[in-house]
């Protein structure tokens, strides 16, 4: 759509007398004034403890609210979706109504609207307002990835689905694209297309297996950080996408794409992988890692799919405001160019006694390494967490340290680094490495698999690896001072692995490690 184009050309029906109702205080029987929020697609309502959503009787290519009938159906079926992770929030379907001459908010009377009724919650509280006043968190990255997860587990799987689906998406989008020449350069959106072609001729064999093998499900679909909110400390998914079934009746990794996308598009590339690795470990036994190889893809069509939506959108913006959509619309276009730019795929591996800092320097050089988002971070201490079905955060037993269930430890983060990279996608393997056959085994994998490997070892001062240890609250590692002064009492033999000195300041180290990588 040309920003030239008036707002008025997609809208199908004159709905200001219902907004003027719904915005008008006395409705709701409040004093305080009613608060608004316009998008393309709908009219929010915010009056007391009360929340109105109407939809816009607008008509686009990816959207159509044309006729009353048509949003009825969408406002029902955004209530009943969004009562499987929201159910307090949705409250009920309520008829705009004309009586005696009137319009009233439910009631008897002839239907000229419907709203979706919710129950307010406080509105600085979605995802994208705290991360304006305090950022993402790692602890809030691992809960909003628990909850995806479990919005996913959840998920019916829908059968019949071929993978192919996504290429018509993608050719849509495109389509979209061009709609709006004066704010997405025509040039720019043909070379996003031939990528787009090029993946889906690599990728659909993939997709297909994926989809035959139940991952393609009925999923939130505008999965991004205005549509989640923190209540009562819990990230809570609400506002799924209702009006198209088949752009919601996607590949579950399509539907965290979108979240991982809009986290990233912001310059968030530690938090965006950290959701990624958070999810991947709340899969438990059985991660998505074959799908990797479609992230970069699901990244890019997510991207192009903001530009769409953002270029459409100029039209209703004040003028003020038009400047800013059409740049806000380049960013995501110039997003989906990035994460579809081919990255070599490469195997890291962090060695170091308890207490140097491997996790940390792991997860800061993960967003780094290979396709976005970043590495897969693989970490001995999660891992044998999980083989022995205990928490996170739950100390294990004596026995679970033994050399037998540590072999056994070694030998998953192989099985699983070799899944990882066999999809295309980076690793980064945490774990102590001190044995010389535990760096040799590492890698060798990266030989077989045909990938570049670096290896990393972090030294320091033992005094240091024990203040370190004793000083860790909420943390995975069962390693105690104790533990640190047996593995430095231990020969790790010759070492050919880059040695780092891990109580330099800790972005001198990450430039270092980053040197070693790119080097």
């Amino acid at each position: 759509m040309s920003a030239a184009r008036s707002a008025n050309d997609h809208v199908v029906a004159d709905q200001e007398a219902v907004f003027a109702l719904l915005a008008d205080p006395a409705t709701y029987g409040v004093s305080e004034p009613v608060r608004r929020i316009d998008t393309h697609g709908a009219v929010v309502f915010l009056a007391g403890a009360d929340v109105y959503k109407v939809k816009r009787a607008v008509r686009f290519s990816f959207m159509d609210f044309s006729t009353l009938d048509k949003r009825r159906h969408a406002c029902a079926r955004e209530l009943e979706l969004n009562r499987a992770t929201a159910p307090a929030l949705y409250l009920g379907l309520t008829p705009i109504v004309r009586r005696d001459g009137a319009l009233h908010l439910g009631g008897e009377g002839e239907v000229v609207e419907w709203a979706v009724h919710m129950a307010r919650f406080d509105e600085t509280a979605t995802l994208d307002q705290v991360l304006s006043r305090q950022g993402l968190s790692p602890p809030l990255i691992a809960a909003l990835a628990q909850a995806v997860e479990s919005a996913h587990r959840q998920a019916p799987v829908v059968s019949g689905t071929s993978g192919r689906e996504l290429r018509a998406v993608a050719r849509n989008v495109v389509a979209g694209l061009r709609e709006a020449p004066d704010i997405l350069p025509p040039a720019r959106v043909s070379t996003l297309e031939a990528a787009f072609l090029e993946a889906f001729d690599r990728l659909e064999p993939l997709l297909a297996r994926r989809a035959a093998a139940g991952e393609v499900r009925r999923c939130h679909g505008d999965l991004h950080l205005r549509n989640i909110a923190r209540i009562d400390g819990a990230p809570v998914l609400f506002d799924a996408l209702e009006f198209d079934e088949g752009l919601a009746t996607i590949d579950r990794l399509y539907d965290l794409a979108f979240l991982i996308m809009d986290i990233a598009q912001r310059g968030l590339a530690f938090a965006a992988n950290g959701l990624l690795n958070r999810y991947l470990i709340a899969c438990g036994e059985a991660p998505p890692y074959d799908g990797l190889a479609a992230l970069p893809l699901f990244l890019a069509l997510r991207a192009a799919i903001r530009a769409q939506v953002g270029a459409a959108a100029v039209a209703f913006r004040d003028p003020a405001g038009q400047a800013q959509a059409g740049a806000e619309a380049r960013a995501y276009l110039a997003f989906a160019e990035d994460a579809l730019a081919p990255r070599p795929v490469k195997l890291v591996a962090v060695g170091g006694l308890s207490g140097s800092g491997k996790s940390t320097l792991a997860a800061a050089l993960a967003p780094h390494v290979g396709p976005l988002p970043g590495a897969v971070h693989l970490r001995s201490d999660v891992e044998r967490k999980r083989l022995h079905g205990t928490p996170e955060l739950e100390r294990l037993p004596q026995e679970a340290y033994s050399m037998e269930a540590t072999q056994q430890v070694y030998a998953v983060l192989r099985e699983r680094a070799e899944a990882i990279l066999a999809a295309g996608h980076g690793v980064i393997v945490d774990a102590v490495h001190q044995r010389p056959d535990e760096r040799a085994d590492i890698a060798a994998l990266a030989h077989e698999c045909g990938v570049d490997f670096l290896g990393l070892w972090l030294e320091a001062p033992v005094e240091a690896l024990t203040e370190r240890v004793e000083a860790r609250r909420g943390d995975a590692s069962d390693a105690t001072a104790e533990v640190v002064r047996w593995q430095a009492g231990r020969e790790a033999g010759p070492l050919d692995w880059a040695r780092l000195e891990s109580t330099q300041a800790p972005a001198q180290l990450l430039a270092q490690a980053r040197a070693l990588l790119e080097g």
